[in-house]
């Protein structure tokens, strides 16, 4: 499977306290050389803006520009909300778009699969809006900039613990987004009435109790739900916020499912899922997962699910989808296009 990495991305918050840290991508890093997967690697670049701007108006980009700039060599907040930056932040957050981008283009040119090992995450950054210590939304800019070089449609397929409501705010047009997330949890949002359904794009939520699902029911979750909002929207690309906070153990998350099993189950669907819709083309873009040890390790998981030999799937037991789950995805494979 194809790496997009490149270190830079490390020099966010390098020095200041928080869990969003330079440790996780360097920690994953040092965990794929470790175990050989860090085989096939490509660098990022910085994102344009031509490419952010399909997502983020050009007025956000200059209040991010302007926010950073006043801060001189200190650590603040970004003016519109709840993400720490620094002097650094918005030249790494473009090379973590760019690095989006860069894994977009390597799996829709190889047929493939790539993982942009990136940060700071992007999911919870609304067109206008950033926070959750999330600048840019990666995984949006490289869905619509899939959309805009070939005309097709994106699926973006969100399992972190919390639910993307930047990505959200984006979905239109030919991009999708399907997402489980615990709730009520920060951000507060993907409540169960949060569905909708169009011509070339679709919102589906599934919500999920806050702590405690578990493995089984978070799997069988996501292989109810990910075969048949496939089958509706017809992607030709799938893109994957890949939050890793699900975690049993997770400090910012944990949905009691265990990391490396779980990843390894949702990666081989994912992958069986495009194999079916997209000649297997998958752009994985890292969000959240902030105990670095789980996160290396499932994130290697993902790896191995798509460098495996070719095989569908192993089902989870659909009877432990929860009922208030089960109902809403009754109610998703009703729905008329």
């Amino acid at each position: 499977m194809i790496v997009v990495y490149d270190e830079f991305v490390t020099r966010h918050l390098a020095g200041v306290e928080h869990p969003e840290s330079p440790d996780r991508v360097a920690g994953v890093a040092a965990h794929l050389v470790d175990e050989r997967l860090f085989g096939e690697r490509m660098g990022a670049r910085d994102a344009t803006d031509d490419e952010l701007t399909l997502v983020h108006p050009a007025a956000y980009l200059a209040r991010v520009a302007r926010d950073v700039e006043s801060l001189g060599p200190s650590a603040g907040y970004l003016s519109t909300g709840d993400t720490v930056i620094d002097g650094t932040s918005l030249a790494v957050a473009r090379r973590a778009a760019g690095g989006a981008v860069v894994a977009m283009e390597a799996a829709v040119a190889g047929d493939t699969a790539a993982f942009a090992l990136i940060r700071p995450p992007g999911h919870h950054a609304e067109p206008a809006r950033g926070m959750g210590f999330c600048i840019f939304s990666n995984a949006a800019v490289a869905a619509h900039v899939f959309v805009r070089q070939t005309g097709g449609r994106a699926l973006i397929v969100d399992f972190d613990y919390h639910h993307g409501n930047g990505t959200q705010a984006a979905a239109s047009g030919g991009v999708s987004f399907v997402s489980t997330h615990g709730y009520p949890a920060y951000p507060m949002t993907g409540g169960p009435d949060e569905q909708s359904i169009a011509e070339r794009w679709a919102v589906v939520n599934v919500p999920l109790p806050p702590h405690r699902y578990g493995t089984e029911p978070f799997v069988a979750t996501w292989q109810r739900a990910l075969p048949e909002i496939a089958r509706r929207v017809r992607p030709d690309l799938i893109v994957v916020s890949a939050g890793y906070d699900f975690a049993t153990g997770d400090p910012v998350g944990d949905l009691g499912a265990d990391g490396p099993q779980s990843a390894y189950a949702l990666s081989s669907l994912i992958r069986e899922v495009a194999a079916e819709h997209c000649r297997g083309r998958v752009a994985y873009c890292l969000e959240g997962g902030y105990d670095v040890d789980t996160l290396a390790r499932s994130v290697a998981a993902t790896l191995r699910a798509h460098d495996a030999p070719a095989a569908s799937a192993e089902r989870a037991d659909p009877a432990a989808i929860g009922a208030s789950q089960r109902a809403l995805l009754e109610r998703v494979e009703q729905w008329q296009t």
